[in-house]
Formats: structure tokens, C-alpha cells, sequence
């Protein structure tokens, strides 16, 4: 197996977490995101939290997609959908 079926894998696995679910995290990772440690804690917090914005992300285009039958072309936000984290 290599290195993208194994992302793709865990893509199919987090698309089958409900996003309220994951939603309710949010606040807990991005805290401790913020409580900086070199240690591998952090580092899992980090791609957590990254992996919970990424799929509200995805739905927000999706259901913005949807409600307007806007056109099939790739978004182009006239601002960031990202929030810069310090």
C-alpha cells in the first residue's frame, strides 16, 4: 500500500464521521494547538484540529455549491475560507 491510498483511506474514514461530531472538538484542539509542546501530543492536536476545519471547509463549498447550482468549476472565494493561527 502506498502513501496516497493510505490518505485516501483516511479520507474515506473521517467523510464517515458526522461533522457536528467533530465539530464539538474543535475548541479543544485548537487549545491545545495553542499550548505549543515539541512533543508528538502536539503534533497529533495539530492534525486533528487541521482534519475537523478541513471537512467543515469541504461542507460550507459543498452546501454553498448546492443551494446556488452555481457552476462545476473549482471556488474561487473572494476571501480566504483559512484563518491564520498564532
Amino acid at each position: 500500500m502506498n502513501i496516497e491510498d493510505v490518505l485516501l483511506g483516511l479520507a474515506d474514514r473521517i467523510l464517515d464521521i458526522d461533522e457536528a461530531s467533530m465539530a464539538s472538538l474543535q475548541e479543544k484542539y485548537l487549545k491545545k494547538v495553542a499550548e505549543f509542546s515539541a512533543s508528538r501530543d502536539w503534533e497529533r492536536a495539530i492534525i486533528v484540529y487541521f482534519m475537523i476545519s478541513s471537512v467543515r471547509v469541504k461542507n460550507k463549498i459543498f452546501n454553498d455549491r448546492i443551494k446556488s447550482n452555481g457552476p462545476k468549476d473549482p471556488v474561487k472565494p473572494s476571501k480566504s475560507l483559512f484563518k491564520v493561527i498564532k
